[in-house]
């Protein structure tokens, strides 16, 4: 259960199931790790480094509009990935074992006005550096905005992100954990564009 404005704590579920699900799923205008936010760094034991860990620039905002046009008035919730941590550890052939911590901003805007709950949801998904995605998970995010507040820093955490390697030389150089919003076309496009609403900007 995630406390008020706190951290909920969340599993990745089963272990990936290794190279072979490369491919199954599609992660489209995946960016270039020129978009990291945060790169996890190594354990102490680890015999290379950890996964690079980052929000997808194209997702890493939403903006929820009700309305027919991109105006203030319009805007319902919205959301940034403010950062992402991640801690790895593995050693000889044993899988890479990651942790994520994830701080979200989140806001309301005049069309959602009358609203203090909302549900937002992100990925998290492996991938085989710049290649493919592995594996691919899609989690709830709820926020109940207090009193008179329109913004809310929310951190969530996914543990156990369990990544199978094919020998001991397999470093995790060799994998990305990408997060994001699940935005709709409309959203990417508006988020690709540079376009930004915060509520924080006021009527301009």
């Amino acid at each position: 259960m995630q406390n008020k404005n706190g951290t909920q704590r969340r599993g990745f579920g089963r272990a990936l199931l290794g190279l072979t699900l490369m491919g199954a799923l599609a992660l489209s205008g995946c960016k270039s790790t020129k978009e990291v936010l945060k790169i996890g760094a190594a354990g102490e034991n680890n015999p290379g480094p950890c996964p690079r860990a980052f929000a997808l620039y194209d997702a890493s905002r939403i903006v929820e509009f009700r309305g027919d046009n991109e105006s203030f008035a319009n805007v319902g919730f919205t959301g940034e990935v403010n950062n992402v941590r991640s801690l790895c550890r593995y050693y000889e052939t044993e899988p890479i074992v990651a942790d994520l911590e994830l701080t979200f901003d989140l806001g309301r805007g005049p069309a959602a006005a009358g609203e203090r709950s909302a549900t937002y949801e992100y990925f998290v998904a492996v991938m085989r550096k710049n290649v493919a995605v592995i594996e691919k998970q899609t989690f709830p995010l709820q926020v109940t905005f207090p009193a008179g507040q329109d913004r809310v820093r929310v951190t969530d955490k996914v543990d156990r992100i369990v990544i199978p390697r094919n020998a001991e030389t397999t470093s995790g150089e060799n994998f990305e954990i990408v997060v994001g919003f699940n935005v709709t076309p409309e959203q990417r496009a508006f988020n690709a564009a540079g376009k930004r609403f915060r509520v924080s900007a006021g009527q301009n």
